[in-house]
């Protein structure tokens, strides 16, 4: 499956990968980082902010709601995910790169960290 990146800390506003620090929001897909995620609708996690990791097709889409787990996902985002068979997890950001780290071994995963509230 080829190399996978670890999460190996995060804190309100601030995550590291693979000993690289990043200060914005981030999609870790098991080849490379996109550093420039934004959303839409902030703190709404909708369909467009999730198209490119649909085309990536991956078995598991963690989605780290912030710090505080401010940002909400949209059923219409859920609904979409689960209708092509990826398994979808939302946590806080926290535990949300706990699972990342657990399953990235294993599977295609792909997640989409929120790092503030």
């Amino acid at each position: 499956m080829g190399r996978f990146n670890m999460v190996n800390s995060y804190s309100f506003g601030v995550i590291e990968v693979d000993s690289k620090r990043y200060e914005s929001d981030v999609i870790i897909y098991p080849d490379k980082i996109d550093d420039r995620w934004w959303r839409r609708q902030g703190h709404n996690l909708v369909l467009e902010d999730v198209e490119s990791i649909l085309d990536y097709n991956p078995d598991v889409l963690i989605v780290g709601t912030g710090c505080y787990g401010a940002m909400q996902v949209s059923p219409e985002v859920r609904k979409k995910i689960e209708s092509r068979g990826i398994e979808f997890i939302a946590e806080k950001t926290e535990k949300a790169a706990e699972i990342f780290n657990e399953l990235s071994a294993g599977k295609k995963v792909v997640a989409a960290f929120h790092l503030t509230c």
